[in-house]
């Protein structure tokens, strides 16, 4: 029965399970435009993930996303200040070619008690993510085999699937997590997690598509999927529940909420990541 296995049984009795902790991999953090979030500060998104069970997450921050000015910033202080809890991805605007330059610069001395990877917003700084002022980055986390969180958004010209498999095949040791999964495009997301083993399917807003984890799961397999909510954006117990409610096993739902970002993380953060 959906929602009726033992892992499910034991999210609702306590509200999270010890053997099943959660690593978010597409997180944000503090205010944001015309919205209100009412656990936005880090203190507040570490007490969210405290009640849903969220080990460890990955995030960049709002000001990291759209000002300049303050970069990347506030994501380094409020992975200093929960250092057990939380880890950034680098967030790069080629918009502003002096600045990323600055954050490549710094990245060492950030990597890894900051820093895991990058972020890259293409959709929203509109640059595809193929042009020559992302090369940079690129080139940093392909010799590296760095994470690198891309939004991508199906038929985009800056993201889409068609884009997103030029980046592919040009960076093949970059661990590729396709944010939202080319939302939308479903079918296109599953070859390119199929025919590129460095792609990752992260989850946000498929949680809201029925039968998406579903369609995912049966075309690419729960090894290829990662956790991700975009708190505080959403909450991570809506997500919990949609998993626990699908029509997968628990052997998958352990692959999606911890196994596969252990596996990428740990030689990362072996100290904050569980065995």
């Amino acid at each position: 029965m959906i929602g009726n296995s033992d892992l499910a049984q034991t999210f609702w009795e306590h509200g999270k399970a010890a053997d099943c902790p959660i690593y978010d991999m597409h997180g944000h953090m503090g205010p944001y435009h015309s919205i209100y979030f009412p656990r936005a500060e880090p203190a507040d998104m570490v007490r969210t993930m405290d009640e849903a069970g969220v080990r460890l997450l990955i995030f960049s921050h709002h000001s990291a996303l759209n000002s300049p000015n303050l970069a990347n910033q506030p994501s380094i202080a409020a992975v200093r200040a929960f250092p057990d809890r939380l880890r950034a991805y680098c967030m790069v605007n080629p918009n502003y070619p002096e600045q990323m330059a600055r954050d490549l610069d710094a990245f060492d001395s950030l990597f890894p008690d900051v820093y895991v990877g990058f972020k890259f917003l293409s959709d929203y700084h509109q640059i595809p993510l193929t042009d020559e002022a992302y090369r940079p980055a690129w080139e940093v986390a392909d010799r590296r085999g760095l994470l690198v969180l891309a939004h991508t958004w199906g038929g985009s010209q800056y993201d889409g699937e068609a884009v997103v498999r030029k980046v592919a095949e040009r960076y093949p040791n970059v661990k590729f997590l396709l944010g939202h999964s080319c939302h939308g495009a479903w079918d296109a997301a599953i070859a390119l997690a199929n025919d590129f083993p460095n792609i990752y399917l992260e989850l946000t807003a498929i949680f809201d598509d029925r039968g998406g984890i579903e369609t995912f799961v049966r075309g690419a397999g729960s090894d290829r999927m990662l956790f991700g909510t975009d708190l505080p954006w959403f909450d991570p117990h809506q997500a919990i529940g949609v998993l626990l409610n699908a029509g997968i096993t628990d052997e998958d739902r352990h692959n999606i909420c911890h196994r596969n970002a252990e596996r990428l993380l740990r030689p990362i953060v072996p100290g904050v990541v569980g065995d």
